[in-house]
């Protein structure tokens, strides 16, 4: 079976590497979430997902998922188009900041509203653009939302595409500060540059070194350069400010449903319809020693094709949602392994 990007080649199920060791009971709630907007040709089957609650894999147990699995899906391996069957994961997470609603001698860097002629200019300005230049500046100018401390984070909740602000200066009537999500609102059409890879052609740090805590060092001690990488990237997305009135729900991914941590990934479209339920065969670094490589665990589970990202294209390529908090912000760092992936297709389609 072919997509414009990728090949499909049927598979049986004792060909997923641990399938019968996931805890598929913890994949069902995701897979409700993902049939509350079914994908074209998926209304009977998400049907009866409805008919049997999201609490239905937690009722019944993992090996009750897995037969109803086996029974309504068939796997299928996802290679590239030459027949390259290896790719990458990565990790992704929802940031917590701090911020502020108005700007002072250190919360001085702004996320901003989608420009009101975001889709008439195409593409938009650029980073440098919108900082620089008059008509940059007059298309953003009264379209911040918050305003953060450090030009890192403006960077970081950008690549992630959402995140939660804390807001000290907005505090709720029981005296704590008010937190906000701001999720993805759009972009400015331009192409997406990774820093860290800026940074490497620079000599800063090797590839395998790279990471967000290696990205913050040489900003604390390259002050003067930090403008420089951020501009290196020329993508600048947007943002629309929502209420946050349950923390245990995830942000909206591509799909329009609710990220589920652990559960669902990105994807690049072309290759994997959102929607759909994918096998990981993968690693992960759990713990990390001084002076030597991460000790990997393996990474194998179903998850839920439900989110894109700018940076995820090509066959065999995926993007692990961790969640939020410290903890999801280290996992993320650390996800940066070796992939196979087959997606799980229903029967007859």
């Amino acid at each position: 079976m072919l997509r414009s990007k990728a090949r499909w080649t049927q598979a049986s199920w004792r060909d997923l590497p641990g399938w019968e060791s996931d805890r598929t009971s913890a994949w069902w709630p995701a897979l409700a979430k993902g049939c509350t907007k079914p994908a074209p040709g998926w209304a009977k089957l998400c049907e009866e997902v409805r008919r049997l609650g999201a609490d239905w894999g937690h009722r019944v147990g993992d090996g009750f998922v897995r037969q109803w699995v086996e029974s309504h899906f068939e796997p299928w391996r996802v290679t590239a188009m030459d027949g390259a069957s290896s790719g990458l994961l990565t990790g992704y997470f929802e940031p917590l900041l701090e911020g502020r609603r108005k700007p002072d001698a250190r919360f001085a860097y702004p996320l901003h509203r989608a420009p009101a002629g975001l889709g008439q200019r195409k593409p938009f300005f650029t980073r440098s653009e919108l900082e620089a230049t008059p008509e940059g500046r007059a298309a953003i100018a009264g379209r911040e939302v918050v305003w953060l401390a450090d030009p890192l984070d403006v960077l970081l909740i950008q690549v992630q595409g959402s995140g939660r602000i804390r807001l000290p200066d907005e505090p709720t009537p029981q005296g704590s500060p008010k937190v906000i999500r701001l999720a993805f609102a759009g972009h400015n059409e331009q192409p997406y540059m990774s820093v860290a890879r800026w940074l490497v052609d620079q000599g800063a740090f090797t590839l395998e070194q790279a990471s967000w805590p290696a990205i913050r060092s040489w900003a604390q001690a390259n002050p003067a350069r930090v403008g420089e990488m951020m501009a290196a990237n020329p993508r600048v997305v947007f943002f629309r400010e929502e209420a946050l009135p349950d923390p245990d729900i995830g942000p909206n991914g591509a799909q329009g449903v609710a990220l589920t941590p652990g559960r669902s990934i990105a994807v690049d479209r072309d290759s994997v319809p959102l929607g759909t339920p994918v096998w990981l065969d993968s690693t992960v670094p759990q713990t990390w020693v001084a002076g030597s490589v991460p000790a990997p665990s393996p990474l194998r589970r179903l998850v839920m094709a439900q989110d894109t990202g700018g940076a995820i294209l090509g066959a065999v390529r995926a993007d692990f949602f961790w969640g939020w908090g410290d903890e999801a912000l280290a996992q993320a760092g650390r996800t940066k392994q070796p992939l196979a992936m087959w997606v799980l297709w229903p029967v007859g389609q």
